[in-house]
Parts: C-alpha cells; sequence; structure tokens
C-alpha cells in the first residue's frame, strides 16, 4: 500500500510539472494569453496615432489565434526564459511596426524585393515581396516558405499578410520560430542580429540597435524579469 502511494504521489507530482511548464502554449502554470495581456498590448498599440492603418488592424485576438499555430512559442526551459522570449519578440514587433501604427513598409511597393536566384520561390511578376506584418516580412523565398508552414500561397497573394490580421501573425510568428527561436538563449543582441543584424550590427545603426534594446527592457520589466546578458550587436 505504501509503494502505491508513494507512485501515485510520484503520477501526481509528473502531471503537475506537465501542467506547469510542459504544455505547448504554456509559461510554467501561465498560458502566453495570461502574460501577454489585454492591457499589455493595449500599453503598446496605444502609442500608435489615431490615423495609423494598424491601429485598427492588430489585435490581441488575432495574435492568440495565430498562436494556435506555433504554439511553441513562449514555452521555453523556465519561466524567466519563456517571458524574455515574449518581451524580445514585441519589442521587435514593436520596432518593426512603430508601436503596431505600420502593416506595410513604408514605400516599400518602389521597392525591388524579388530575389530571382532563388528557384524553390519565384517570384510572380505581379506581385510585390515589400514588408508586410509584425516583423515586416520581406522577399519571395519568405513568404513561399511562410506560406508553405501556414497552407497559404503567399507567393501569389502576398497582399494577405496585410489584410488578415491571424496570418498577418502566423508570418511574424513562422519567421521568429525558424529564424530567431535557434539564438534566443543567446541573449537580445542575437535575436537583432538574426531580424536585421547586416544592417543594425557591428556599428552599421547602433541608434536603432539602442531601440530595440529600450523596448526590450521596458517590456522586461513589465514582464517581472530581469532581461539578461548580451542585449546588444
Amino acid at each position: 500500500m505504501v509503494a502505491l502511494s508513494v507512485k501515485k504521489n510520484l503520477l501526481i507530482l509528473v502531471l503537475v510539472g506537465i501542467l506547469a511548464g510542459f504544455v505547448p502554449g504554456y509559461v510554467k502554470g501561465q498560458s502566453v494569453a495570461d502574460i501577454v495581456t489585454q492591457d499589455f498590448f493595449n500599453g503598446i498599440i496605444n502609442q500608435a496615432d489615431a490615423s495609423c492603418a494598424g491601429k485598427n488592424f492588430y489585435t490581441r485576438a488575432g495574435f492568440l489565434d495565430a498562436l494556435n499555430s506555433y504554439n511553441q512559442f513562449g514555452n521555453l526551459g523556465s519561466a524567466d526564459d519563456s517571458k524574455r522570449e515574449i518581451a524580445a519578440f514585441f519589442a521587435h514587433v514593436t520596432h518593426e511596426t512603430g508601436h503596431f501604427c505600420y502593416i506595410e513598409e513604408i514605400n516599400g511597393a518602389s521597392q525591388d524585393h524579388c530575389d530571382e536566384t532563388n528557384t524553390q520561390y519565384p517570384c510572380n511578376p505581379n506581385k510585390k515581396y515589400f514588408g508586410r506584418g509584425p516583423l515586416q516580412l520581406t522577399w519571395n523565398y519568405n513568404y513561399g516558405a511562410a506560406g508553405t508552414s501556414i497552407g497559404i500561397d503567399l507567393l501569389n497573394s502576398p497582399e494577405t499578410v496585410a489584410t488578415d490580421v491571424t496570418v498577418s501573425f502566423k508570418t511574424a510568428l513562422w519567421f521568429w520560430m525558424t529564424n530567431v527561436r535557434p539564438v534566443v538563449s543567446q541573449g537580445f543582441g542575437a535575436t537583432i542580429r538574426a531580424i536585421n543584424g547586416a544592417i543594425e550590427c557591428n556599428g552599421g545603426n547602433p541608434s536603432t540597435v539602442q531601440a530595440r534594446v529600450q523596448y526590450y527592457t521596458q517590456y522586461c520589466n513589465q514582464l517581472g524579469v530581469a532581461p539578461g546578458d548580451n542585449l546588444t550587436c
């Protein structure tokens, strides 16, 4: 009987541990939704001017809907690491969109973001692959790969990233989980390098780097977690 009781207690502890930290979409007993509250989201988007296109586009509900497809986001080895990932993601989103002001890249239609050497995701000559969405998805190969992951032909309908908020957030989470998540543990500076390192890092644009870091540390403070080391690049 004692042995059975011990086994039962161990099983309960294991189940509690699973629920506390290893269920996708959960951060040690808290869901990502518990951390990215409406107040947290509003604290970002409310800083955008009323005339901003993104003001009536980006929503917390859209983010949470997209999260269902990428439910490993915000689910790292510890609660602190998970909160740092969430803070980092929204720091970059804040910077890229101007507090959710912009849906599309400024003057994006005049830019050529077609890599003709990429044969896996060939450009549609009638479409433009400029920055769109929370992390400003750019280039035909990113639209193609993101679309494959999401299940939408974004090569032939890249504008969907600017018209469907859930798809928009899905592209941001796809880019994050594919390109940024692998280096998150190396510090916030590594996430800057993964997103725009060729332009900003190694002295390329120190003021922009500092702006990203400022948002990150602000959100870490809001979430009650230390920002960690290696903040710049």
